[in-house]
């Protein structure tokens, strides 16, 4: 009898199967693409960022120290994100905002790298964008927004 109860809480867990860990995320996104329009629509570079939530090398992004008035919108469907006047030198070599145009903002949890970090992504298509981190300029709202700049389409403000 204790080896049938012991058998039944076995399979018990192996038939289980929870979806919590999952990386395929059931919600729709305003911009759908297969993988092979993404990967038409974007360099190889913004593809791995964009869809495989891959990071750019620091000092690599000619918006890292971009001080021009505009906003950064997502590279791969143009949705706002940012306004260039949240924008500030972290010193991390990525751009960094202190706060993002929030309707256009999805936050997820990462743990890729062996702890919980707040993934940034775009609401419109759902590309992985960056991390968000508390460590941020204290005089404003002591976040940092830590933006991959392949990620980003800078539009200049209109004079």
């Amino acid at each position: 009898m204790k080896n049938l109860i012991l058998v039944a809480i076995l399979g018990l867990f192996v038939c289980c199967k929870s979806t919590a860990q999952d990386k395929k995320s059931a919600k729709k996104y305003k911009v759908e693409k297969t993988t092979e329009e993404w990967k038409k629509a974007l360099t190889p570079m913004q593809y791995y960022v964009l869809r495989e939530a891959g990071t750019e090398r620091p000092n690599s992004s000619k918006y890292t120290y971009l001080k021009d008035k505009g906003t950064f919108a997502c590279a791969a469907c143009d949705t706002p994100l940012y306004k260039s006047d949240r924008k500030f030198n972290s010193g991390t070599g990525w751009p960094s905002f202190d706060k993002a145009i929030e309707e256009n903002i999805e936050t997820d949890t990462d743990y890729k790298i062996g702890y919980a970090r707040t993934e940034l992504k775009c609401n419109t298509c759902g590309g992985h964008l960056g991390h968000r981190f508390n460590d941020g300029p204290r005089e404003t709202t002591g976040m940092r927004d830590c933006i991959n700049g392949v990620a980003l389409k800078f539009v200049p403000e209109q004079k």
